[in-house]
């Protein structure tokens, strides 16, 4: 949400978040670091996408900078990570025993001139059962419960979830149980109350329906379900059936290997829809290894006791956590973005008030401010492919695909240009406008400037008068001279369409008096 006094003196979020107290501190990422720090890695991440995204994700080297003699450009995105929170313990189900995964990351990231956040969390564990597996993904990434059941359980989130340090305390834990004060929360404030546990990991930044105290303060712009990335490495993923990839693929939770969870008819075309099967195959470096798509999630699947599908620094599990993480996020900060944008006009609409001349000052202000930054968007990160490679180009393709994200910037772009031609159709008319007053006040002027200079003509020899009776004869004249003029501005629109009339050869004498005693007229 704009910042207090950003009118005054502009501010970006992450300068607030990192003078704040609190466990927010900013990544110097391997790029900017030691160079020790960099791998071939981060190497092959970087090489993956073209020149122009290169720039946004990385911004600019030292070297190239030193060569101009400035500082060099800044990546187009901040990072900033806390390190308090060690694990997640989680229970999908009451009466289920607790799942406990190590949290690898927490990170918040802001991109400049785009008022977007996204919030990466990164957990893993291992020896789960296949169905545990699905439970959590279905549960898990949930801001809010949905609703609850008869006995009070939420619906589609975890039984309970909670945040440990790395001695084991607890630091928060959802309060998605107490049914009431959702309720409440969203009768009193017409927006969702953010489950107790991820409200913790976002302080400072307090939800701006909240009530709570905080400058950094946030709106939801996407559904409630976060995206999702799931790596899994199985025994055999050829055991599977196509009911348990499904389950996977489209994130719907467990059940029974042999049922799918919708209809035949609409999973007809699951695979060629959902899948990217290039290396579901029995040979090569990472056999047997599947990508689902489905816009909200990125799913892969292979073999547990391949080496290269589970290699943290060349195979499939670092291209995942590196490549594939960023064009993911990247597809999701597009869409994001442009739903920004469209709560903008919104909200820009829901203030105006036609009435109220300051109202509608501050209405085209907001027009105006959404273009710009809609351009600057457009021209910064707004990119139709990532890469050049094949797996990565057609993953960021089905995540744009399934997330519609074409569409839906048309669509913003189109309203946000209509209203940027209403604003400048709005400012022509008034200039028209303003042409015309004048054009009629030179006109009317015209005649008595005329007359009274004919010849140089003094209707009143004054010249030699005293002083004090030249003065007064000059106010007096100033006065009734600014008199006629203000209201000749005032009859102005009148004076005009008289004068639209007068000009008219097929109109009579009499219609072109009458509209001269029509100026007059209320």
């Amino acid at each position: 949400m704009p910042l207090p006094g950003a009118d005054a003196a502009p501010r970006r979020p992450w300068e607030l978040l990192a003078a704040a107290p609190g466990p927010w501190a900013e990544v110097v990422d391997e790029y900017t670091g030691e160079p020790d720090r960099f791998h071939e890695r981060h190497y092959q991440e970087f090489v993956t996408f073209l020149p122009f995204v290169q720039r946004f994700l990385y911004g600019e080297g030292q070297a190239a900078a030193n060569a101009r003699g400035d500082a060099p450009a800044e990546a187009g995105m901040k990072v900033f990570r806390r390190h308090d929170v060690a694990s997640l313990r989680a229970c999908t189900k009451p009466g289920h025993a607790p799942i406990s995964l190590q949290v690898v990351h927490i990170d918040l990231y802001f991109f400049f001139d785009v008022d977007v956040v996204l919030l990466n969390v990164e957990l893993a564990g291992g020896a789960l059962a296949l169905a545990e597996a699905q439970e959590l993904l279905y549960r898990l990434g949930r801001a809010y419960p949905s609703g609850w059941d008869a006995g009070g359980q939420p619906l589609h989130t975890l039984a309970s979830a909670e945040w440990l340090d790395a001695e084991g305390r607890v630091l928060a834990a959802s309060d998605s149980g107490e049914r009431e004060r959702f309720i409440e929360h969203v009768h009193a404030h017409r927006a969702p109350r953010i489950a107790a546990h991820w409200d913790f990991l976002l302080r400072p930044l307090v939800a701006d329906a909240s009530g709570s105290p905080g400058e950094l303060r946030y709106r939801q712009i996407e559904y409630y379900r976060m995206p999702m990335m799931a790596w899994l490495a199985l025994d055999d993923p050829r055991a599977l059936s196509r009911a348990d990839f499904v389950r996977l693929g489209l994130v719907t939770g467990a059940g029974a290997a042999d049922q799918l969870p919708f209809g035949d008819a609409h999973l007809a075309d699951f695979e060629q829809r959902h899948c990217y099967d290039r290396f579901w195959q029995e040979g090569g470096a990472a056999p047997d290894t599947r990508y689902m798509c489905s816009g909200h999630a990125l799913v892969v699947v292979g073999r547990a006791d391949a080496e290269f599908f589970c290699c943290r620094h060349r195979g499939v599990l670092a291209q995942f956590r590196h490549q594939h993480f960023l064009l993911f996020l990247i597809a999701h900060f597009q869409k994001a973005t442009v739903l920004m944008f469209s709560d903008r006009l919104v909200e820009a609409l829901r203030r105006l008030n036609v009435q109220d001349a300051n109202s509608v000052r501050r209405f085209k202000r907001a027009i105006r401010s959404a273009f710009e930054g809609f351009l600057r968007f457009t021209h910064r990160y707004w990119f139709h492919a990532v890469a050049e490679q094949a797996q990565s180009r057609a993953l960021f393709a089905l995540c744009q695909r399934h997330l519609g994200t074409e569409a839906l910037y048309a669509e913003v772009k189109e309203r946000i240009s209509d209203m940027a031609a209403y604003l400048e159709t709005d400012n022509l008319r008034r200039q028209a406008n303003t042409v015309v007053r004048l054009t009629v006040v030179t006109i009317f002027g015209l005649i008595g400037t005329i007359t009274t200079g004919f010849l140089g003509m003094n209707l009143l020899a004054e010249a030699e008068a005293p002083m004090s009776r030249r003065v007064w004869i000059f106010v007096l004249t100033l006065l009734v001279t600014l008199a006629l003029t203000v209201y000749t501005m005032a009859k102005s629109k009148r004076l005009s369409d008289f004068l639209d009339i007068l000009s008219d050869e097929r109109l009579s004498a009499w219609n072109k008096l009458r509209a001269f005693v029509g100026v007059w007229r209320s």
